[in-house]
């Protein structure tokens, strides 16, 4: 049996704080004395993950660079370069090609700019039952003005992605669980996005989105505030992984 596999999508040019590190994608940004990137791999490991593979677009030598010398509690790691933004759907598709998923198999796909320090466990269970099209990890956060909110049923089921609006609410943690015969059917367009393009075609389609709930550590560093506040993250959620 092939180890659990994850695809990080590390495409974007984080517009917001570019300005802050102009010579690196957000993955790169140092936190807590390394790149962003090594704390998502670190959890990924503790979390059972053995194959990852990055998906890179803006300045992506940096990171094919860092990856060739990364050690990580033994994670196989590569990296495949975008050659156009192909959105986070579409580089779903292009680099797990690389992993060569069997159709029952569940690969972890998830932001390399953002990281929600929660047991994956849940997820990947809702993943592997076939009735269901996709799996998405649904965070309680104090604020969702940022994010937008997930609108979920009693059984856990996706009914809608919401406006955005100021006050507590569930929102997208950006980590999914798909099977790969799912992947296989994505649409051939890109860029594809799976929360413009995807999910709610699926969601039309009346397909089931599952949401695995947590209230665990969540943060995104796409913005300077939060960029902030992610060394003192790390020190409180991840040091010593």
């Amino acid at each position: 049996m092939s180890r659990l596999a994850a695809v990080i999508l590390a495409g974007g040019e984080g517009i917001r704080i570019r300005h802050l590190h102009p010579d690196l994608p957000k993955p790169m940004i140092p936190v807590g004395g390394e790149p962003f990137l090594h704390w998502v791999l670190a959890h990924l490991a503790g979390q059972g993950v053995g194959r990852v593979v990055v998906s890179a677009g803006y300045r992506a030598e940096s990171i094919e660079r860092w990856i060739e010398k990364a050690r990580i509690l033994g994670l196989e790691l590569s990296c495949v370069r975008e050659s156009e933004p192909l959105g986070t759907a579409g580089a779903c598709v292009f680099a797990a090609r690389s992993l060569a998923l069997d159709g029952d198999e569940v690969v972890l796909v998830l932001n390399g700019d953002s990281i929600a320090v929660a047991d994956l466990a849940p997820l990947l269970a809702l993943a592997r039952d076939p009735s269901c099209e996709a799996a998405l990890l649904g965070v309680e956060v104090e604020d969702a003005s940022r994010f937008g909110s997930l609108d979920v049923s009693s059984r856990g089921q996706l009914v809608a992605f919401r406006e955005k609006k100021p006050g507590r609410g569930l929102v997208n943690a950006g980590v999914y669980a798909l099977r790969g015969e799912a992947i296989a059917r994505f649409p051939g367009k890109t860029p594809l996005s799976f929360e413009v393009d995807l999910f709610p075609s699926l969601l039309r389609d009346e397909k089931r989105v599952l949401v695995a709930r947590t209230s665990a550590p969540f943060i995104d560093i796409g913005v300077p505030e939060s960029l902030a506040a992610a060394d003192a993250f790390v020190t409180r959620h991840l040091a010593g992984t």
